[in-house]
């Protein structure tokens, strides 16, 4: 039986916060960004890469954070996360060049990608003794995710309205230090014998960086120019590459036998579409918001708050009852379907539309949708992986969504542009391009959701004898998936 920790529940307080801050670094600097151009002297096209700096390191190296945990212990890996995250926020709150503001930012996404596999390595520790309390406490820790994100953008706001840009940023420091304070409470996971896959950690981290450079720039230089050609070329060479690496190293960074876990093939699909739908979802909604509305910054993120109290209610009140009565493949299937329903609700928006008619019900829907699956996605990539790969399957799914949003982003942007998202004051255009953004959106969603209950196993019947025995034997499965 594992040890019980008395502290476990104040311990998962660190890791969630940990999770909304982590989460909340990818949100909080949008409505920033102009000040920023002003401040630093960013060209327009260079903008984007105080956004993308940050994900395409924590995508990147998500895995080698994962196997870095596994390997050198949780809570270690779990604290060094956080230093390199104060030593990124304090470069970036620093900056007075632009290229100065993209490092502290890759700095700061290395150190999310050492601290989001970590922490859920940790919370598996922590309450892998009961499934009920497993369930509750992934209920908690997820619904972190999403409200980090939805937090960063009114925070956002805030500081750029009443402050100035760098707090967006300096935020991070006074949160880390006291986190580095809490450590205490987590479980000091053992070390494990064994060695990094350098070469594989690279060129997963740069295929994946060139992936997300060649899908971001393309837009604006041509898919079929010759740089966009060989970015798409060389990130399918440099993915290619790891994936014979894993299969002839002896102790590789991605152990290919991993993808036998069951569910986790079709969970880590599932997540990356969920991130392809949802993270496009709140962009493209705190523009419509501020550039059709007319919304301030601080007014367009109190805009967002509903959909984040749905997601924090459901996820942690009702997501897990469902998920013991339902099982995964439901509740996945079925909540990329009811986001689904949302975005393509969300893509009748008109330019003279209104909060109260054009985006809150549509947004409670699509939040609905998101709280439904995310928890159940997570649990269902994470939970067949043996302990010495609980690590390595958190960095495996977290990098599925983060990818999968940056790429849904990126495509989701170009289609936008392509039909007049990028003629400011154009209200009509504007708001035709936010639409077929939302569309393209409920499109992705629409497919997670019905690939998801075609591909993704059924939760198998409890064969004990004993009815009590039954009853906790189901409810145990279907909180394993």
């Amino acid at each position: 039986m594992p040890t019980v920790s008395p502290r476990r529940w104040w311990a998962l307080t660190v890791l969630a916060t940990a999770q909304f801050m982590v989460i909340m670094d990818t949100s909080i600097i949008g409505v920033a960004l102009p000040e920023m151009q002003k401040d630093l002297g960013f060209s327009q096209g260079e903008l984007q890469w105080v956004f993308n700096a940050y994900v395409i390191a924590f995508g990147g190296l998500l895995l080698l954070g994962g196997r870095l945990s596994d390997l050198l212990g949780a809570r270690r890996v779990f604290t060094a996360g956080w230093t390199v995250l104060i030593g990124g926020s304090i470069v970036a709150a620093a900056a007075q060049t632009a290229w100065v503001e993209v490092v502290g930012r890759a700095v700061q996404g290395v150190g999310g990608a050492l601290i989001a596999p970590a922490a859920m390595t940790l919370l598996m520790t922590l309450f892998a003794h009961d499934p009920k309390e497993l369930g509750r406490a992934m209920a908690l820790y997820g619904a972190a995710a999403p409200a980090g994100g939805t937090a960063g953008v009114f925070l956002g706001g805030v500081f750029t309205e009443w402050l100035n840009w760098p707090w967006v940023f300096i935020i991070y420091i006074p949160i880390g230090v006291a986190t580095l304070a809490a450590t205490k409470l987590l479980p000091a996971v053992a070390p494990r014998c064994g060695a990094v896959d350098v070469l594989g950690a690279a060129a997963v981290t740069a295929g994946l960086a060139f992936a997300v450079f060649a899908v971001v720039r393309a837009p604006e230089i041509g898919w079929g120019a010759t740089q966009s050609v060989l970015q798409l070329a060389g990130a399918a060479i440099l993915l290619a590459l790891f994936f014979v690496l894993q299969k002839t190293v002896r102790q590789p960074l991605m152990p290919l036998g991993i993808w036998r876990v069951p569910r986790l093939g079709s969970a880590n699909l599932a997540m990356a579409l969920l991130g392809a739908a949802w993270i496009p979802m709140w962009y493209f909604l705190n523009l419509y918001l501020q550039q059709v509305l007319g919304y301030g910054s601080f007014a367009s993120g109190g805009a967002l708050l509903p959909m984040t109290l749905l997601l924090m209610v459901f996820m942690t009140a009702i997501t897990a009852r469902l998920l013991a009565r339902l099982g995964a493949k439901v509740l996945i299937g079925g909540g990329l379907l009811v986001l689904a329903v949302g975005l393509l609700w969300l893509s009748a928006v008109e330019p003279s539309g209104s909060f109260v008619i054009d985006v809150l019900p549509a947004s409670l829907v699509a939040a609905l949708g998101m709280s439904l699956a995310y928890i159940p996605a997570m649990m269902a990539a994470m939970s067949g992986a043996p302990a010495e790969q609980a690590g390595l399957a958190s960095g495996i799914v977290n990098t599925t969504y983060q990818i999968g949003s940056a790429l849904g982003l990126a495509a989701l942007t170009a289609l936008a542009t392509s039909q007049g998202a990028g003629r400011l004051g154009d209200l009509p255009a504007l708001t035709d391009g936010f639409s077929a953004a939302f569309t393209a959106a409920a499109a992705i969603a629409a497919a997670g959701g019905l690939l998801t209950l075609l591909v993704m196993r059924t939760e198998k019947a409890a064969t004990t004898p004993d009815a009590d025995q039954d009853s906790q034997h189901s409810t145990d499965e279907k909180a394993e998936v």
